[in-house]
């Protein structure tokens, strides 16, 4: 049985081009694999706090040494942690904003990038420890970031594949929807390019 964590960061519904193609991506997991579960994290309908004194104060002290209140603030950190550890497959949907991701998803990763719990500092190194998972990465964006001039712009992709890359998460596939402010035609070009790489990641 898989487990695939679905996480949604962009304020958009019914019109977000993320969601449409992580929902396109999610239906056709389940058609081929109808015992797969899947949990939904959407940052947008359920935003999560930005971390601040108190919450790295209680990061950084020892569980068993923790105040309740500190308690307390630490219990969404480590539900955010165990789904990602419970997970087989992670699929983010990450549009890009202003060049990089939306401060819901830099949220999420404050809450769950954190030493002792998902990487580790050795002698050799930063060691992640969340390993043996495979994330997919839906992007979405008005122009044209992967390649071209605007290629040194993009602080979404990079930053994500860098970020969960040093919590173990290396095992990273990025699909772009590119192109989508460029009118009608180009939303049904990025979404049709989107579909057929869909496709080849899960044939039929």
């Amino acid at each position: 049985m898989t487990k695939i964590l679905n996480i949604n960061s962009s304020v958009r519904n019914g019109d977000s081009i993320s969601r449409k193609v992580t929902t396109e991506f999610i239906n056709k997991w389940k058609a081929k694999d109808a015992n797969a579960v899947v949990v939904e994290r959407d940052l947008a309908a359920q935003p999560l706090p930005h971390i601040d004194g108190s919450t790295l104060g209680a990061f950084f002290t020892p569980a068993e040494q923790r105040t309740p209140e500190q308690a307390q603030i630490a219990t969404l950190s480590e539900t955010l942690v165990q789904e990602l550890f419970d997970a087989d497959v992670i699929v983010i949907g990450a549009p890009m904003y202003n060049f990089s991701i939306t401060s819901g998803l830099k949220a999420w990763i404050d809450h769950v990038a954190r030493a002792g719990v998902t990487f580790k500092y050795t002698d050799k190194g930063p060691v992640g420890l969340l390993t043996g998972k495979k994330v997919y990465i839906f992007t979405a964006s008005g122009g044209i970031y992967s390649e071209g001039p605007a290629k040194v712009m993009d602080f979404n992709a990079t930053y994500l594949r860098t970020v969960l890359g040093f919590i173990g998460l290396t095992d990273v596939t990025i699909i772009n929807s590119e192109g989508v402010a460029m009118g009608e035609e180009g939303v049904n070009k990025a979404l049709a390019k989107t579909s057929n790489t869909i496709n080849e990641l899960l044939p039929a």
